[in-house]
């Protein structure tokens, strides 16, 4: 095995984010340790998959329909390295809050391959969020005497 694909075997199987590559038909082909750990679904039961596994159901039109337009231009219209915001879906149904990167996997040629997403789940910093912002209204809405 050469060094490099040694290196991103190693990294993909120690990062703390999920690392989840798709073939231009959105199935799952690359489901790392923290993809498991994230989503509550095993490599087993996810790779091969569609990637309307981890997509509230709600969503998923408009997800395909961006993902169609991407593996068929090759672009995004965010830019390399911009982080996007969404809801995921857990296996036992639970909605979590993820930040995440889309990596647009090409050939030499050019020609897309597929798409990789790097993921962080930020559901307990978004409720605290949501938390802060309900005191601050209710204190706005209720101001202390003093």
């Amino acid at each position: 095995m050469d060094l490099t694909r040694l290196v991103a075997e190693a990294i993909l199987s120690a990062a703390a984010n999920a690392v989840v590559a798709m073939d231009p038909d959105g199935i799952i082909r690359v489901w790392n340790p923290s993809a498991e750990r994230i989503f509550g679904h095993r490599a087993a039961e996810a790779l091969g998959q569609s990637l309307d596994l981890i997509i509230p159901e709600r969503l998923r039109a408009r997800h395909w329909e961006g993902f169609r337009r991407v593996m068929a231009s090759g672009e995004s219209h965010y830019g390399a390295g911009d982080l996007l915001s969404v809801p995921g879906l857990r296996k036992d149904g639970q909605r979590i809050s993820l930040e995440f990167t889309i990596v647009p996997l090409k050939y030499e040629q050019g020609q897309m391959h597929g798409l990789a997403a790097v993921m962080r789940d930020v559901t307990s910093r978004f409720e605290e969020i949501r938390r802060l912002k309900q005191k601050l209204a209710e204190a706005t809405a209720h101001p202390s005497p003093h």
